[in-house]
């Protein structure tokens, strides 16, 4: 009854909630138990529903009356803080569930809860009071701000589209959807379900164009020609069949029509389509009810076969009612097309090249439009013939719902998407503004985030959660509010527009941090994301302090900043400003280095979501067994983690449990005890009672993947058959390991096997020989029995579609591996089975893509039975895509597959990839017909003297270690070829660049005796793009033309020949790195050449290197440059300052002979600059004039030689700029003190480091910067000493700093971590050289 009064309205999911859990057993019964008065839940009740009467009509005045804004936000935070008190009661009642469950095994738990929710019942009469205050006072408003009871939906304020084309209208980039589409309508080879007219609907979000293209097609002149009849009707909002029915005979036909009733009408259309060929355009349909299409549909199946209707619509969900031929799904606009429709719209004529500036923020602006053909027109429009560049960055740095009319209509354009999700998908889709732009989102993730605030609603207590939200997911990605990421199969994320509707639509309650908005954090916010920086200090957290109601604390990084840094937290965030916030649901603090959890974070009780994966973390607090509500613990990636709080069995609500990549040693008693548990990805099997692998078979609902390790510890195989595997049918992703040390145990019977040989040719004791073989055999069969009945007895559900197996040690594996009842398995991988002497039958798997068979030491021969047991039923590996064979040692011959017909019976007929590495015994042919063969690696296989596999499509090919015959005949079409540790041969194949071939990467190494590069022929089109030498003394470099399109080159110890290199040859060369050539003596181009494709040049280890070209190096986009070990050289290239504006890194390392910068100075746009070992340069330091460098920001003075910088004091004043953020000072021999005037003036800086200074005593005088964020001192004594005691001048100095890490004398790897607040800042690296 509830849910139908309140309609579709933002919080109307959440008064839902509210409702089911007033409704519930256990609040109701807890609240009789407090005495309470029942009638205060009534009343809450009460309220709600009255006011869930006007949410519609709210929710639609909102957008533009503020008063309406701000009333229906008081709401919200009145219904949270509702939520929130419900959430407490139920949690009550949980705490009781769990004391009657589990009794006085856990007293210590029950004590502490009690006390705890003891205090909270005693208040809870006037909590509620204070709510239903609210909620009266708000209910009291509603007249006097105009808001109506409303259940109906909201009228359509849409001007209708029209069939029309404007003459003067350029359409950019739908050329090739437009042939498309049309090309389509005219086959008359298209299936149409049997029905004579078939559907095309045109899929994509809003304003992607998909209008525009229908347009365009229906006047296209073929069409116009084809079609006997054409009808456009705009559809929009409400799908009326009746209404939609007239129009449409309306539409082709010349008469009038004025009768309403529908059997009439839907006749006359059908008789007035029969024996026509029909096109119907329906424009902006939304109904995803099929009777309704179904209905609409009937008359044209009256028409002539080959009639058709296009339809638009946002929601895929749509086009799959209408059974369509074909789905076609309208991507965004590219940049290059996005900018011709903006232009055409902002520029008179669309001509900008009168306007370089405005240009430059037009090009800016069309990134924000992310190929939304409506946006950049709309924005084009907003900046018609506007000239002031000033009114132009406006636009580029607004907010799409801050610009005028809301962007030219592309707000309303993309709210409408919002309107028609029910009200659950509307808590979902403004949830995602917690993220930043360009997040990718995993539906796992998103899922469990969603389930922890409280988003899904369970119909029934059948349903599951993560199926409702999978549901949810996927029906935004329908909606195309959510998209498949273009990188990943599993990734999606939020188009720009998208993410800024969902921002403007979260409005105050959702708040991600960003460089200068902490001042719109407001009490009611609720939830808090915000992206890590390399060290979060407690400032960045100030403004928290007025959102005590957070229910979300994300810390967020983009994916390619959290592999490569290390980040660290201020500790006062988990052990001081977390405690103020009581009502967390959600709490992510991964990827921090120097995370500790609070011993208080028991005190969390309504948490349900807690991700700390990828810290450093060693230890969970006991007390997080007192988080009754933890839905989520992600543990993944914590390898400092040893093992668990033992009363897990407590958190009866957890159902993800992640804890891959930790270094857990055993699991927590009871685990069976978790009911709820979906998800375990790692269980180590225990040899007590409690800890046993049957521990596994309680947990029916296990899902997803699982690692089960320790299975050594299984000595009765029936104690396998109880974790019941075979009945988990959503376990997708297996592995079963053995300790490596199980290895061992085979290593180990060789070798007694071995010595007992041995003892043969020594002793004549026959019988004691016998005897000792026996024992040794019976004790090891024992061994492998049990081993093989254990895998036996772990036969998962054939559902799965990942196996792998490690550490296996028996002779063969069980009949179920590789049976082909296990059609969905993709992937196979077997690991160190070390005993095994041969390979299981694997051929008949026929979803198998993913082989990979490593350390098998007994397999000799790889035969039929790896195809299938028995006689093929079909024909073996028809579906691997993948395959490696890797440390095979004593493997010899691999035997084709004789089925039936030629070319070895298809065998492999789809494999992509191949490796074969370390197989030194292996000789003989390889599978001969592999056409579908796209990357082929043989390394270490000296044996191997076959040719390559006939596969016309290879294009990576790496050979490393083989024997020469192998290149003998190279593939035709290859792309990629690297050429590796060939020590005896003097000259490569000369085919290998001439013209049958398209080499575009060429590796090259570890050639001794290598005199000569292939010429190409000289016909030949210069595709080589990519070069790289390495460890060819001898070669010749190679001045060919099939060189001259080289975008990359690489000479590493090579080419001693070589004394002066062309650069003007190499055109497009972009990436240069010379290293240890150590005749080459200068860089040499023509005078007048511009390097305007350079990008990076290194010279490194070049000790004859004397000279850059005379007059300079003109290299205009030149952005990195490092010398490095070059005694001789003795100065940098001239006019660096002009000829090098793109430069902003410079690395200088021990050239000893460079006195000064070149005249003229540094390139302004330097942004790191490194100096080690530069002896004179140092000297005239000076003299360098780094103050005019206003985008340096890493500065590294770090030596070997000591006496290098002969210095006392240092920096001295201005010689460093104040721009600079990094600085690492290292090696100066002599220093004693930190100039206190050197430092002061340095505002910006962030981190210094320290190291390799051994008489320095003193930091500066008046202390660092406030700006300073991290310190790192190493190899420093006497200042360590100081530091060391915590007090004194000297720790004074430093003590506000947040990060300090302090390493001892010759100790750089293992840390003595200081700091004010207690910080452990784990391992500081600092690499500016």
């Amino acid at each position: 009854m509830a849910a139908a009064l309140v309609g579709g309205a933002f919080l109307s999911a959440t008064l839902q909630v509210l409702f089911d859990r007033m409704a519930s057993q256990e609040v109701v019964k807890f609240i009789r138990g407090r005495k309470v008065p029942a009638t205060l839940l009534t009343k809450l009740k009460t309220w709600c529903l009255t006011l869930s009467k006007v949410l519609n009509d709210a929710e639609e005045k909102e957008i533009t009356d503020t008063i309406v804004k701000e009333w229906l936000d008081e709401l919200k935070d009145a219904v949270y803080h509702a939520e929130d008190l419900l959430d407490e009661i139920a949690t009550e009642a949980l705490r009781c569930q769990v004391e009657a469950d589990f009794g006085t095994s856990t007293s210590k738990v029950r004590n502490f809860i009690s006390t705890s929710f003891d205090r909270f019942g005693r208040k809870l009469e006037s909590k509620i009071q204070k709510v239903l205050e609210k909620l009266e006072y708000l209910a009291s408003q509603t007249n006097a701000i105009g808001l109506r009871e409303s259940v109906e939906g909201r009228s359509s304020q849409r001007v209708p589209t029209t069939s029309l084309v404007d003459p003067e209208t350029i359409i950019y980039g739908r050329d090739d959807d437009e042939k498309a589409i049309v090309n389509l309508l005219l086959s008359n080879d298209v299936a149409s379900n049997n029905h004579s007219t078939g559907v095309i609907p045109i899929v994509g979000m809003g304003g992607v164009g998909k209008t525009t293209l229908a347009r365009q097609i229906y006047n296209n002149q073929k069409i116009i020609e084809h079609f006997s009849l054409k009808a456009w009707v705009c559809v929009s909002e409400e799908f009326d069949v009746r209404k939609i029915t007239k129009k449409i005979l309306e539409a082709v036909s010349p008469q009038k029509h004025d009768h309403t009733d529908f059997n009439k009408i839907q006749t006359e259309l059908k008789n007035y389509l029969m024996g026509k060929k029909c096109l119907l355009i329906l424009d902006d349909v939304w109904n995803e009810n099929y009777d309704d299409w179904a209905l609409l549909s009937i008359p044209f199946k009256y028409g002539t076969s080959g009639s058709r209707i296009i339809v638009t619509t946002r929601n895929k969900s749509v086009a799959l009612i209408m059974r369509p031929i074909q789905i076609f799904n309208l991507n965004k606009l590219s940049e290059e097309d996005c900018w011709l429709l903006f232009a055409n719209h902002a520029f008179e004529n669309g001509k900008s090249n009168a306007y370089p500036e405005l240009e430059r923020i037009g090009e800016e602006i069309i990134k924000k439009c992310d190929g939304l053909p409506l946006a950049a027109k709309a924005l084009g429009c907003l900046l018609h013939s506007k000239l002031d560049v000033e009114e132009w960055n406006k636009i580029l740095k607004s907010e799409i719902w801050s610009l005028p009319k809301d962007g030219g209509n592309i707000l309303p354009a993309l709210r409408l998407s919002y309107n028609y999700l029910p009200s659950h998908l509307k808590l979902c889709f403004a949830y995602c503004s917690n993220f930043p732009k360009d997040y990718l989102f995993k539906k796992e993730e998103l899922v469990q985030l969603w389930m922890a605030e409280g988003f899904l609603q369970q119909h029934n207590k059948n349903e599951e959660m993560e199926v409702i939200g999978a549901e949810y997911f996927l029906d935004l990605v329908s909606r195309s509010l959510l998209q498949q990421s273009n990188g990943s199969k599993v990734c999606f994320l939020m188009h720009d527009l998208v993410h800024d509707l969902a921002t403007s639509i979260s409005g105050k309650f959702c708040f991600r941090l960003e460089e200068d908005n902490t001042n719109k954090i407001i009490d009611k916010t609720r939830h808090f994301s915000y992206l890590r920086s390399k060290y979060d200090t407690p400032e960045k957290f100030d403004a928290l302090c007025k959102a005590k109601n957070l229910r979300t604390f994300i810390s967020l990084g983009m994916k390619e900043d959290d592999k490569n840094w290390k980040f660290y937290l201020t500790k006062r965030v988990p052990q001081d400003l977390l405690l103020k916030l009581r009502f967390l649901r959600v709490l992510s603090l991964s990827h921090y280095c120097n995370l500790e959890l609070p011993e208080s974070i028991g005190d969390f009780k309504h948490l349900r979501y807690l991700d700390v994966s990828f810290t450093g973390i060693e230890r969970l607090p006991k007390s997080t067994c007192m988080l009754l509500n933890l839905q989520t613990l992600n543990l993944s990636g914590c390898i400092s983690l040893v093992t668990l709080p033992e009363n897990m069995g407590n958190l009866i609500s957890l159902r993800h449990l992640h804890i891959s990549g930790t270094s857990i040693k055993n699991m927590p008693i009871h685990m069976g005890q978790l009911q709820c548990l979906q998800t375990l990805t790692k269980f180590v099997v225990g040899k007590d009672t409690g800890f046993r692998i049957e521990e596994l078979g309680k947990l029916s609902n296990l899902r997803g993947v699982i690692v089960i390790s320790n299975l050594q510890n299984v000595i009765n195989s029936t104690n396998a058959l109880e974790a019941k595997l075979k009945d988990k049918e959503q376990l997708k992703e297996l592995t079963l390991e053995w300790d490596a040390a199980n290895g061992f145990i085979s290593q180990l019977e060789r070798y007694v096997l071995n010595s007992l040989n041995a003892l043969e040719a020594k002793l004549n004791d026959e019988e004691l020989l016998k005897e000792l073989r026996l024992g040794w055999g019976a004790a090891n069969d024992i061994i492998s029995r049990s081993e093989r009945d254990v895998l036996n007895n772990l036969q998962p559900h054939t559902s799965l579609t990942k196996l792998v197996i490690r550490n296996y040690n028996d002779t063969s594996f069980p009949n179920w591996v590789g049976d082909g009842s296990f059609s969905n398995v993709t992937v196979v991988h077997l690991n160190s089975c070390r005993n095994c002497s041969s390979l299981p039958s694997l051929g008949q798997l026929p979803s198998l893509q993913d082989l990979f068979v490593f350390g098998f030491d007994e397999v000799v021969t790889v035969d039929a039975d790896f195809y299938g047991s028995g006689s093929y039923t079909t024909t073996p590996f028809q579906s691997l895509k993948i395959l490696r064979f890797e440390a095979m040692s004593k493997w010899e011959k691999w035997s084709p597959y004789h089925g039936e017909g030629e070319d070895e019976g298809g065998a492999f007929s789809s494999l992509q990839e191949l490796y074969l590495e370390e197989c030194p015994k292996l000789s003989g042919s390889l599978p001969k017909h592999l056409p579908s063969l796209t990357k082929l690696e043989i390394k270490e296989c000296e044996q191997l003297e076959t040719s390559l596999p006939t596969a016309p499509s290879i294009r990576e090919l790496e050979l490393r270690k083989c024997n020469d015959a192998l290149l003998k005949e190279l593939p035709p079409a290859l792309h990629d070829l690297a050429v590796i540790g060939f020590k005896n041969l003097e000259s490569l194949p000369e085919g290998v660049l001439d013209h049958n071939h398209r080499v575009q990467a060429l590796y090259i190494y570890d050639f001794p005796v290598l005199k000569s590069l292939p010429r190409g022929g000289l016909s030949s089109p210069t595709t080589l793009k990519w070069l790289g030498i390495r460890n060819c003394k001898e070669v010749e470099f190679p001045m060919y033309p099939c060189y001259s399109s080289l975008e990359r080159l690489t000479i590493e110890d090579s080419c001693n020949p070589l004394k002066s290199f062309p650069l003007d040859i190499f055109p497009k060369l972009r990436f240069l790195e010379i290293e240890r050539c150590s005749n080459m003596e200068a860089l040499s181009v023509s005078e007048g050449h511009h390097l305007t494709d350079l990008l990076q040049l290194k010279i490194k280890n070049c000790p004859n290197f004397v000279a850059f070209p005379g007059g300079g190096l003109s290299a205009p986009n030149l952005s990195e440059l490092q010398v490095s070990n070059c005694s001789r050289l003795n100065s940098l290239p001239e006019n660096m300052h002009t000829f090098l504006p793109s430069l902003r890194r410079l690395d200088i390392i021990n050239c000893p002979q460079i006195e000064s910068f070149p005249k003229g100075g540094l390139p302004s746009n330097l942004v790191c600059l490194g100096i080690r070992d530069c002896k004179k340069l140092i000297y005239n330091r000076m003299e360098w004039a780094l103050q005019r460098l206003q985008s340096l920001k890493i500065l590294a003075f770090m030596n070997h030689d000591r006496d290098c910088w002969d210095v006392e004091s240092f920096p001295e004043e201005y010689l460093l700029p104040t721009t600079v953020k990094h600085l690492c000072i290292g090696g100066f021999g002599n220093l004693r003190t930190l100039d206190n005037n050197g430092f002061q003036h340095l505002t910006s800086l962030q981190d210094l480091s320290i190291i390799y200074c051994p008489k320095l005593k003193h930091m500066p005088e008046e202390g660092l910067p406030v700006s300073v964020s991290h310190i790192q001192i190493g190899e420093c004594p006497l200042l360590t000493k100081r530091l060391q005691r915590k007090k004194g001048k000297e720790w004074r100095n430093i003590a506000r700093t947040p990060f300090i890490k302090i390493l001892e004398p010759n100790t750089l790897n293992e840390a003595n971590q200081l700091s004010i607040d207690g910080e452990s800042s784990g391992t500081f690296v600092s690499r500016f050289l």
